[in-house]
């Protein structure tokens, strides 16, 4: 039972963080995502150490393992749509393709390059 409230009390600090961005944005009226926002606030949090990677961490495992279940909602509103997606399937999934190709070529490559500079880093 004290696990589970872990967990919550770790998304809950998620959540704030997620809630933050969204006020950022709407008050600035930025054109970034307030989701964006928040994450990006969360990295500047955990670089300058003001908040603990153990704060948030089994929050943020649950998460990740349930994050297949957090896009059903998504995938169903998609079907509200329909009209918007009809006769353009072959070139949505030529695009699907292309970019998921792109993706994991430049994820590749970056992890290679942050890989190899920190093995040039050891020696």
């Amino acid at each position: 039972m004290l696990n589970i409230g872990k967990i919550i009390f770790h998304i809950i600090i998620l959540y704030c963080l997620y809630f933050i961005g969204n006020w950022v944005q709407d008050t600035l009226d930025l054109f970034i995502p307030g989701s964006v926002i928040g994450m990006i606030l969360l990295f500047i949090l955990l670089l300058t150490n003001i908040l603990k990677v153990t704060w948030i961490e089994q929050g943020a495992q649950f998460l990740i393992k349930n994050l297949s279940l957090l896009f059903i909602p998504v995938t169903v509103g998609v079907i509200d749509y329909f009209s918007l997606f009809a006769g353009k399937g072959l070139r949505l999934i030529g695009i699907v393709l292309l970019s998921t190709v792109l993706v994991m070529i430049i994820s590749g490559a970056v992890s290679q390059w942050i890989g190899n500079r920190k093995d040039l880093k050891h020696d």
